[in-house]
């Protein structure tokens, strides 16, 4: 095999074992540009990719598969929001309950999930769709245009994300909210519909990152399928200073650690330590960034503090 062909394909394979991560990461910007710490991130990728595996092996729609797994992040995102946001709970108290609450939830139902199989046709839906053409281009053609739809999906909403809060005057307003709600609300901005709408958004997001592990990158379903991704995902969006076009690369450092380590078995180096690589990375370069954080990468001011109108 050709260094080249080998490059691309290495490159293809780390775009897909980093997209539920993408999902992971821009689900949490969405969170924390609304002010709001939510540590239950793991908890709703394992909701999404549970209640995806559950509709798609039962119904046989690839679309309501997709649809129903970030509903189901959304409807957990539901329930931190009720807590934090109306009842002004703690938030990274109310996160971890989240993530304990999804991950037995999952847990109940993989004895059922694991006697369910996905169609062929089903499999195929989210298989690789090749760009015609595009994907013929050296090294990049297989790691941007042979992919799942997930994965360009992820990438398109990236986008979006960006553009959403760069050059919108929605985006403006809820970057004013996490930097300071009472100066937001005192202007006219609705602040509990908008942390609401985009914490709702941001569980959507998680549960098609789950649901993306279970349809399409294995797809079948395992218990505890997402393996800590929900926890990489947050740190990684410190690592990506809450910028949706960062969060892409982020996560393509992920996957390409998570293929070393596939690369390394060949050396008979145990695979619990070669599992180690991208979260040992991940620790590395948050503290290293946390040595050298400039203050315009900082993050939202009023993050994880809960906002009561009449305090202000």
């Amino acid at each position: 095999m050709s260094l080249v062909l080998s490059l691309g394909l290495f490159l293809q394979v780390a775009v897909q074992a980093g997209t539920h991560i993408l999902y992971g990461i821009l689900g949490g910007i969405l969170f924390e540009r609304a002010g709001q710490t939510n540590l239950g991130t793991e908890g709703m990728m394992l909701m999404g990719a549970a209640f995806g595996y559950l509709v798609g092996s039962l119904t046989g729609s690839p679309f309501l598969a997709f649809v129903c797994s970030g509903l189901a992040g959304s409807l957990g995102a539901l329930i931190y929001a009720l807590i934090t946001v109306t009842l002004r709970g703690n938030q990274v108290v109310t996160g971890l309950v989240l993530t304990t609450f999804g991950t037995g939830l999952a847990s109940y139902m993989s004895k059922s999930l694991s006697a369910h199989i996905l169609s062929e046709s089903f499999t195929q839906a989210f298989a690789h769709k090749a760009v015609p053409l595009l994907s013929k281009i050296p090294v990049l053609g297989p790691m941007f245009f042979d992919q799942s739809l997930y994965v360009y999906l992820s990438v398109i909403f990236a986008v979006l994300l960006f553009v959403y809060y760069k050059y919108t005057r929605l985006g403006l307003n809820i970057r004013a909210i996490g930097e300071n709600p009472a100066a937001a609300d005192a202007s006219g901005i609705d602040v509990t519909f908008y942390k609401y709408a985009h914490i709702l958004a941001g569980g959507f997001l998680c549960g098609l990152g789950g649901s993306y592990l279970s349809l399409a990158y294995v797809p079948r379903w395992q218990e505890n399928i997402t393996a800590g991704s929900g926890w990489i995902s947050i740190a990684l969006v410190i690592f990506c200073t809450w910028n949706p076009l960062k969060a892409i690369f982020a996560a393509l450092a992920f996957g390409a650690l998570k293929g070393l380590s596939f690369k390394f078995q060949a050396f008979a180096i145990p695979s619990q330590l070669l599992d180690m690589i991208p979260y040992i990375a991940t620790i590395v370069v948050l503290v290293v960034m946390g040595l050298h954080f400039k203050k315009e990468n900082q993050g939202p001011a009023a993050l994880g503090k809960a906002y009561f109108r009449e305090e202000r």
